[in-house]
């Protein structure tokens, strides 16, 4: 046997040990450091004193953002890199940062039951105990719901300008996007196909962060807001229906449910569009799509996700005759449903 032949445990403490890495950036979030670097270098002792850090930890702490590829590091100087400079300024409209401040607060402490929830299939969220879900207190507070809304539309952005690009829009006149969010695929779409007038249908209180986004996008004039759940009623019509980030919440019968909702909406030769991180139908490949589903145990009650072959298999049990799934990009695919 060669020595690269040799059993190697690198692998097995890199995960392991992962959320060191993990927690080093989420704490760089939490105190705003890129935000403090977009603009421009600071040196060692600057950046300490204005991040208001212990010296004992500070430099192992920014050396380690150096490593992991967050920060650059010149002399004694610190910088952002492209990447965090672009996602992780606050002030940039691409933040995602919320996301991460989201998984900071309360995933990440969250996972640290996950054991409890493999062997009771009980969520370990907010809800545990009989609590509010995190959703309850994010729409009562506006500033925080559009907040978490923007960080959506930066975690989702490659998929819905790939759908914007990819999907024959051609074919189609009028489009609904169910659970829009800030209503970024709703945008692309209306960017990349000016002849198309679509709707996002959401909850109420999205509507002001929906319409200042549409707005500020220049597709007011076609792309408005329906307020409305789409678990109680019914979704507006239109040739295309589309579920981004959306049907991995719920349980089968809720999945099945929203997919008889969107067929009904449509007319012959209408078109379901659904996209999550799809497992690969071998499920070893998509390791980001089996942690989603691993996350969607520890937040929901019953949601899951799913392979593409699995979401095919629902659309044909509702009626859609046609049936595709397409890679996007990185983790996400979309399932095509024709009526």
């Amino acid at each position: 046997m060669s020595e690269h032949d040799q059993p190697n445990p690198a692998k097995i403490l890199e995960v392991g040990m992962a959320f060191w890495a993990s927690k080093t950036l989420l704490s760089a979030v939490e105190m705003g450091l890129f935000t403090e670097l977009a603009s421009g270098p600071r040196g060692y002792d600057e950046l300490r004193g204005r991040m208001g850090l212990h010296q004992r930890g500070a430099r192992d702490f920014f050396d380690t953002l150096c490593a992991l590829g967050f920060l650059r590091k010149t002399n004694d100087s610190y910088a952002n890199t492209r990447e965090t400079d672009l996602f992780l300024d606050q002030k940039k409209p691409s933040y995602i940062g919320g996301l991460l401040e989201m998984a900071n607060a309360r995933l990440y402490p969250f996972w640290g039951h996950l054991t409890e929830a493999l062997r009771t299939g009980l969520p370990q969220s907010e809800i545990k105990g009989g609590g509010k879900s995190f959703f309850e207190g994010l729409y009562a507070d506006p500033a925080r719901l559009k907040q978490f809304l923007a960080s959506m539309t930066g975690l989702s952005r490659g998929a819905n300008m790939t759908i914007a690009k990819k999907f024959p829009w051609s074919d189609y006149k009028t489009f609904v996007d169910a659970g829009t969010a800030q209503g970024d695929l709703a945008v692309q779409i209306a960017l990349a196909s000016p002849h198309m007038r679509g709707v996002g249908f959401d909850l109420p209180e999205v509507a002001p962060v929906f319409e200042e986004y549409t707005k500020v996008n220049g597709v007011a004039d076609r792309v408005t807001f329906t307020g409305g759940s789409f678990m109680t009623e019914p979704i507006p019509n239109a040739d295309v229906v589309l579920m981004g980030h959306i049907l991995h919440d719920w349980d089968l019968a809720e999945k099945k449910l929203l997919i008889q909702k969107a067929y009904d909406a449509l007319p012959a030769g209408g078109a379901l569009v659904i996209y999550d991180a799809i497992i690969d139908d071998a499920r070893n490949k998509n390791a980001f799509g089996l942690m989603m589903s691993l996350n969607m145990l520890i937040e929901t009650p019953g949601g899951f996700d799913y392979t593409g072959a699995d979401c095919v298999a629902w659309m044909r049990e509702i009626g859609f005759k046609m049936t595709r799934v397409e890679a996007l990009v990185g983790p996400d695919s979309m399932v095509v449903g024709i009526k």
